[in-house]
């Protein structure tokens, strides 16, 4: 069995399926046209975000049973592709929850507090108390949109803060939101209307795509936070722009771009906006987790194939 390694994997990860027996190639940066050529010849494929895994790539891949995605999200991968062609994709759900929690928070406190703008002042020589003044979080509340594994984690943690915490999902366990501390609301836009705090924890699906927009940035409180750590896309980044040139958005925390990276960014240049080049999974401790365990996760979908 044959693995290709496509993307930056962690090499705890690569030592894995060496040691199990596995013939490992590791080739990072092939064009898409360099990886159909590629592809022949390997039972699995491993990558993280920055490889989009065609249709073309996968009817190219005639051994390929296995696709590995090191990380969350499998938006990157032509799934409806792999099942045609009889091909499993693995990810690992589990591997970065904690980083992307924590960046969230980094997130939501920097757009509190002014960070960013703060030390981009001090760096310019500047002492400017009065222009940075923020706001607390204690006793505010934050809405999760979303409340999976991340989505639980963040409510632990604004909790410390003191935060009261809202949650609107309607495939959640209700037990599962009281468990970890969040209020479930029967509506998205009950969610809308009473946080303090917007923070989304969704794939990218045409139902998720473009769902906060004017119509529901109006509904919001003034001076409400928004961060965004899960995917690019699900905010209208020009209705975001509106908002925070309008003062009714403090802030926006984004992490995640739709392209990435991000070609014309409508919140470039905005004071308001607290900008990151998908740190989420930047650990590096996420980063052997998740080379790990989708090493693990290809290991076993071949082995059950045998």
């Amino acid at each position: 069995m044959k693995t290709l390694v496509a993307d930056k994997v962690h090499q705890a990860g690569i030592d894995y399926l060496k040691d199990a027996g596995y013939d490992v190639e590791v080739k990072i940066g092939l064009s898409p046209k360099e990886l159909v050529a590629e592809i022949p010849g390997f039972s699995a494929l491993a990558v993280r975000s920055a490889v989009q895994v065609t249709r073309e790539i996968i009817e190219a891949g005639t051994d390929l049973k296995v696709i590995g995605r090191a990380g969350v999200g499998t938006d990157n991968i032509d799934k409806e592709a792999a099942m045609q062609h009889g091909v499993q994709v693995v990810n690992t759900p589990a591997a970065n929850v904690v980083s992307a929690a924590e960046q969230t928070f980094a997130l939501l406190l920097a757009c509190a507090r002014n960070t960013a703008q703060a030390n981009a002042s001090m760096h310019a020589g500047k002492w400017d108390r009065a222009l940075f003044t923020g706001i607390e979080l204690y006793e505010k509340t934050l809405g999760i949109i979303g409340f999976g594994k991340i989505g639980a984690l963040l409510a632990q943690r604004a909790q410390a803060f003191g935060m009261t915490i809202h949650a609107y999902d309607p495939y959640a366990d209700p037990d599962f939101v009281t468990r970890n501390g969040a209020i479930l609301l029967p509506s998205f836009e009950e969610l809308l209307r009473t946080s303090d705090v917007i923070s989304v924890h969704l794939p990218k699906t045409p139902e998720t795509a473009g769902m906060i927009g004017e119509e529901q940035i109006a509904i919001m409180k003034d001076n409400v936070i928004v961060l965004n750590v899960a995917r690019g896309g699900i905010y209208d980044d020009v209705a975001l722009r509106k908002g925070l040139d309008s003062g009714k958005i403090w802030a926006a925390g984004i992490d995640v771009y739709d392209p990435e990276p991000p070609v014309d960014y409508p919140l470039v240049g905005c004071d308001r906006a607290v900008l990151a080049p998908h740190l989420g999974a930047s650990t590096k401790e996420a980063q052997v987790r998740a080379g790990v365990q989708v090493a693990q996760a290809i290991v076993d979908a071949l082995n059950n194939l045998r």
